[in-house]
């Protein structure tokens, strides 16, 4: 039987299980959507490609399998680059499906065009560009494996007009695949691992995205447990091992506590997986855990030896390596290293912030993760509010912290929490965020109102950039360059315009119980808290310097 083009695209998506697809329509991709209004996939009409492409994401982060997003040509397709790309940064399987003009048409300057092909190779896993509408039917399947395999990331498919208006025959339709399963570690390389953690003193675990994303995390604990093995987690690993855990650490790196990042600097051994050595971890790298041998497992082959040089290596699946390990291992309590990890964090314990005219983010943050559900979903976007989360929000269980790690996107926040409460619309789903982000990509409020969500957005509102303002008081000379906003927008007047409840709450003797029953209330709300533009981000490593140089508790005393 006879197909369009457009048709075998959306025929595809039903059988390999997709259910909603966010985007936006344009002449280049109606026949897509016409063919996806004949369809039962669910359409989410974002009001920015970007946001589209993030929504997506937060469907992706929550659910770890393949999430769809759709644009247009010219502008559309490159709304949605930042979006790809920091899915590639983030290793999130995304297939995005971009609509091209005519095949003919191809290289003329044609109304609309862009290379969209070639402006996505250095961005994604794979890119295609579709020339006939044969090639469809083994194309979209074969996007979702590309995403799916080995290091997940995005893929993106360009398809002119005429190839979706094309007629083809389709014989067998693809379904979803099982996942593969990865292969088995080399078990010598397991073996010599496990000889080398077992005739270590101070090893120390550092994890990072490739334990979420192949959700290693119960593996994981356990190996820690039966070693006595202190974690310190990357931003895209919290979670993975619970806040309250005995050994968990917490992040490390920029801002991470004191403690966490002078017990790495004692390690004899680092035992890295799923990670690939962010500067933002590992400050100046020659510093950065110089007494300790190195341990390296992770997927993605391109990885190992890329930053910094191993004793030994394994190319690996996260969970299937360390579950691998953990029968390899001897019990083991660690007695003098566990005394040293306790007096290290007894001797630098974290900053207290005081409260004065306002609320400290970090106090609110501690408050917050004390009224939410434990399994509920924190989308932030960039900055110091981001960073406030990371430090303090009490992460209990993977896939909670969607954020944007590797790219840093301002305005990932609230469509990736869209995303979120699109998949798991039984949990809350909480967006914090600040002035400056939220601004990023605000208009995707009205596709907010359209669904009615359970998200909680909690802006907290400090007038500038923060983390820009950060550190140009910290490292120039307080030389406030075009971080402060001269106008100082009413986002409660703003929400109510797009159909979205607000509340401003400041600083007072009802403040938490504020706070409790706007987070508790029905359907979306937008939180809005004013702090102080003087309030830091502490610890702090400053740029270039090693990660036991940290600014700290000096500008709290």
């Amino acid at each position: 039987m006879k197909y369009t083009g457009a048709e075998i695209i959306v025929k595809s998506l039903e059988n390999l299980g997709i259910k909603t697809v966010a985007g936006i329509p344009g002449g280049s991709n109606l026949p897509l959507y016409d063919a996806l209004f004949k369809s039962g996939i669910r359409h989410i009409l974002a009001r920015h490609e970007q946001g589209a492409g993030f929504i997506a994401q937060g469907m992706a982060r929550t659910s770890g399998r393949t999430a769809v997003c759709f644009a247009t040509s010219g502008p559309g397709a490159t709304n949605l680059l930042t979006a790809v790309a920091d899915a590639r940064l983030d290793s999130v399987p995304l297939v995005a499906i971009t609509g091209q003009v005519p095949l003919a048409m191809l290289g003329t300057d044609a109304f609309q065009e862009v290379d969209t092909h070639g402006l996505c190779i250095p961005i994604t896993k794979h890119t295609f560009l579709v020339e006939s509408a044969e090639e469809l039917a083994r194309v979209i399947p074969e996007a979702f494996r590309i995403a799916e395999r080995g290091r997940p990331g995005p893929v993106v498919i360009d398809v002119p007009k005429d190839v979706q208006l094309q007629k083809a025959d389709v014989e067998i339709w693809p379904e979803r695949e099982l996942p593969e399963k990865p292969a088995s570690p080399d078990a010598e390389t397991l073996s010599r691992i496990s000889a080398m953690i077992d005739a270590s003193k101070r090893p120390v675990l550092y994890i990072g995205g490739g334990i979420t994303s192949s959700d290693a995390n119960g593996y994981l604990t356990e190996l820690a447990e039966r070693n006595s093995i202190p974690v310190a987690s990357t931003l895209t690993a919290l979670g993975c091992i619970r806040s309250d855990h005995p050994l968990s650490l917490g992040m490390l790196g920029m801002h991470g506590e004191r403690s966490t990042n002078l017990i790495l600097n004692e390690a004899d051994l680092l035992i890295a997986v799923g990670v690939r050595f962010d500067d933002r971890a590992t400050g100046r790298l020659s510093g950065f855990c110089p007494n300790a041998s190195l341990i390296h497992i992770d997927i993605d082959r391109a990885e190992i030896d890329k930053i910094r040089q191993t004793e030994i290596s394994l190319e690996a699946d996260a969970a299937e390596a360390v579950r691998g390990l953990i029968p390899l291992l001897a019990k083991r309590e660690r007695i003098e290293w566990m005394r040293l990890v306790s007096e290290l964090r007894k001797s630098h314990p974290p900053l207290d912030f005081k409260d004065n005219s306002f609320i400290h983010p970090a106090n609110l943050i501690k408050m917050i993760g004390r009224l939410v559900p434990e399994d509920a979903i924190v989308s932030t976007d960039v900055g110091q509010h981001q960073m406030w989360t990371a430090q303090h929000f009490p992460f209990k269980r993977p896939r909670t912290l969607l954020t944007s790690s590797g790219l840093g996107t301002m305005g990932f926040g609230l469509p990736a929490a869209i995303g979120a409460a699109l998949e798991n619309p039984d949990r809350l789903s909480l967006c914090i965020s600040g002035d400056g982000s939220l601004l990023m990509n605000i208009q995707e409020l009205a596709t907010l109102a359209d669904l009615k969500l359970n998200v909680k957005i909690v802006l907290i509102n400090n007038n500038c950039l923060g983390l820009v303002r950060q550190q140009q008081k910290l490292f120039f000379k307080g030389n406030y360059s075009a971080s402060s906003f001269d106008s100082s927008p009413n986002f409660a007047a703003i929400a109510a315009g797009f159909g979205i409840n607000a509340i401003r709450i400041n600083l007072g003797h009802s403040f938490e119980d504020q706070l409790n029953s706007s987070l508790s209330s029905e359907g979306p709300i937008l939180i809005e808290i004013p702090t102080d533009p003087d309030a830091l981000v502490l610890p702090m490593v400053p740029p270039g310097e090693d990660n036991t140089t940290m600014i700290g508790g000096e500008y709290y005393e």
